[in-house]
């Protein structure tokens, strides 16, 4: 049997797969445009391929998107179908077994059978990748830095993918809160995966963490090869590039970079709505206005309210539907979550809470019931973690919760929260923080003064 370009076990038996196969290992370490292309040219060489197939089917899953748990089911048919004729390395049954896992709920158990495969060959990268995907979804930072931590003992010098597991190190590094680690190991993953967005937008996190807007915004810049050749990854590098303009207050800068490159191509895939959505609510909350721009993403969300497949997702569509005002398409998504709550599932779990919760305030927040608001959203706060994505993904929730407990009087819950997302910066208060301390002191004043 053939081994890949991670040292791997892929089961492939002709060159021309095996070529495409590693091209298709590069592409999706690099978060490359060209990574589906590849694969489809593995099946067809080789269309009863387990570990394409398998590999297929999770990655399916991982797009959020109801019709491609669809086709990741049609994967795993194939892919059973063919482990039984065919036969295929333990690593491809593996990969079956996470997809299978996922596709009955538990994305937990994917990570359980790819964490298996990692044991046997810690220096399988493409499986160290899958993994840290996952545990991302699932918003298990200490996971992703343990599981990845493991591997790297399989990432020596030598091994021509170091600098990606490097990269998947650093965002780990990061988002468990060691910024300096992290920024360290990114830009030396950068020295030896110059093409690697993933650890590029790492230490883009860990500026943004830290207040240095202006060294994010320059690392991004100097480092265009590293995300300019990017499936839709590159709108999330331009997202946090307008993240760290908002920071330095230029607002119409952020809103002209979400006109011109986050909604270049107006997808409704959910990671690039999340982006959008997120900065038009941060915009927002500045007092900026947006124009028409919420019409699009209310439109898209509205046409995936029955989705259901994650909860990080279906919060974000809430907020298009509210910055557009559309309470009938919000009520029929907190049903939905509320409906997903009620299954016995991994996800169940987390749409009932803080799912549910969440979306609760978030809607109150759209109709300007702050008091409501504040309520849910600091109820669902604890646990927001487990809906996925990063901090700074998370951190527009955050900020609508401080501005609600601000809008509904609660002065000294809105300061604790700040106060704790502060520490969470490493003491870095950005001005975000600063402009609300500013806010409560003022309504302090004022009511002061009333009761004098």
């Amino acid at each position: 049997m053939s081994d890949d370009i991670c040292r791997a076990e892929t089961g492939l038996a002709t060159a021309e797969a095996l070529a495409a196969w590693n091209a298709m290992v590069r592409a999706v370490l690099a978060h490359g445009a060209a990574a589906p292309a590849h694969l489809a040219t593995v099946l067809e060489h080789e269309p009863d391929a387990p570990m394409a197939l398998a590999a297929r089917g999770l990655f399916c899953l991982m797009l959020g998107r109801s019709e491609m748990v669809a086709a990741a089911r049609g994967s795993s048919a194939e892919a059973h179908r063919a482990l039984a004729t065919r036969g295929g390395p333990a690593r491809a049954a593996a990969w079956l077994s996470a997809l299978d896992g996922w596709l009955d709920g538990s994305p937990g158990a994917a990570v359980f059978h790819l964490e298996g495969v990692l044991a046997r060959n810690p220096s399988d990268t493409l499986t160290a990748k899958a993994c840290h995907g996952v545990r991302f979804i699932m918003g298990d930072a200490g996971g992703m830095r343990r599981s990845i931590e493991r591997a790297l003992a399989g990432h020596g010098a030598d091994h021509p993918l170091r600098g990606f597991a490097l990269g998947c190190h650093a965002f780990a590094l990061e988002e468990t809160g060691d910024y300096a680690a992290a920024e360290a190991t990114g830009l030396a993953g950068l020295d030896l995966a110059p093409d690697d967005a993933w650890g590029l937008h790492a230490v883009a996190h860990v500026h943004d963490m830290t207040h240095r807007p202006d060294a994010g915004i320059a690392l991004i810049e100097r480092n265009a090869a590293a995300w300019d050749h990017c499936n839709n990854f590159r709108y999330h590098v331009w997202w946090h590039k307008a993240l760290l303009h908002l920071d330095r207050g230029e607002h119409d800068l952020a809103l002209s970079l979400y006109d011109t490159r986050i909604r270049e191509d107006r997808t409704d895939d959910y990671r690039d709505m999340a982006n959008a959505a997120s900065l038009l609510v941060r915009l927002e909350l500045e007092d900026v206005p947006v124009g028409d721009r919420w019409g699009e993403l209310a439109d898209l969300a509205e046409a995936r309210v029955g989705d259901g497949c994650l909860v990080f997702a279906d919060l974000h569509y809430m907020l298009a539907l509210t910055g557009d005002a559309r309470p009938d398409a919000a009520g029929r998504l907190l049903a939905q979550v509320a409906g997903t709550g009620r299954d016995r599932t991994e996800l169940g779990r987390v749409a009932a809470h803080p799912g549910v919760t969440a979306a609760e305030g978030l809607a109150a927040f759209g109709e300007g019931r702050y008091d409501r608001a504040f309520a849910r959203l600091q109820a669902a706060r604890a646990h927001m973690q487990t809906i996925g994505g990063s901090h700074a993904q998370r951190d527009v929730f955050e900020r609508m919760t401080v501005d609600a407990g601000i809008r509904g009087g609660r002065l000294d819950d809105a300061a604790a929260i700040l106060a704790a997302r502060t520490a969470l910066r490493g003491g870095h208060a950005d001005s975000f923080a600063r402009t609300r301390l500013d806010r409560i002191a003022d309504a302090r004043r004022v009511s002061n003064r009333a009761a004098e």
